[in-house]
């Protein structure tokens, strides 16, 4: 369970940032859970999500400079949501997983060449003894454009990406589950990623550089 508290490269919870982060969740007497659910909400609405913005350079994949950033993808969202919860002595870890998004995936398809998201980044958090998922990458804003419920998080419950939209259209669905990872696994995300997008890695579409 230490490793899942740790301060580490990434997940830098001892940072000014992170500290500010989370400062106002240190009200004397917030049980973890709620916690844990406010600054879901303040991960989830603050920082717009951008599938487009990939870089692996490991400054940018710092919890305290993506802290400074305005938007993020799903990865970069959930090492914020983890530190943030490290920071308040809460146990986190990083998921990771394969998704396929069946709902305006014509920008999607033009970028990737596919409709999969791969790693998708969503994080495992520890409340009343046991461990529950949280996805804090889609803000309410671009959830209401898409006309899905924006994803509510109550640290019980798994907070999974809905299986269908308002109007009964597929939205997501998990095709693989890579799991639970305490830092951030910089080559297995690389490693997959060249997997499932050859071409765009090929024709430098992907910033995999990690210096």
């Amino acid at each position: 369970m230490q490793k899942a508290l740790a301060s580490t490269y990434f997940i830098d919870h001892d940072s000014k940032e992170i500290q500010e982060l989370v400062k106002e969740f240190r009200a004397v007497g917030m049980p973890p859970k709620e916690q844990a659910v406010k600054l879901y909400y303040k991960v989830r609405d603050e920082w717009m999500y951008n599938p487009y913005a990939i870089s692996f350079e490991k400054e940018k994949l710092k919890a305290s400079s993506i802290y400074h950033q305005p938007a993020g993808h799903c990865i970069d969202k959930s090492i914020l949501y983890i530190a943030g919860l490290r920071a308040l002595g809460i146990p986190a870890k990083l998921h990771l997983a394969k998704v396929k998004n069946h709902i305006a995936v014509e920008s999607l398809t033009e970028k990737f060449g596919t409709n999969e998201l791969t790693p998708h980044g969503m994080v495992d958090v520890w409340l009343h003894n046991k461990w529950v998922k949280a996805s804090p990458a889609f803000n309410k804003s671009l959830c209401i454009k898409s006309k899905v419920d924006p994803l509510d998080f109550d640290g019980e419950h798994d907070s999974l990406f809905q299986e269908f939209n308002k109007e009964q259209k597929q939205f997501m669905e998990y095709t693989a589950d890579y799991g639970a990872f305490d830092d951030v696994p910089v080559d297995f995300i690389i490693k997959n990623m060249k997997t499932h997008y050859p071409d765009l890695i090929k024709n430098g579409q992907f910033n995999l550089k990690t210096d």
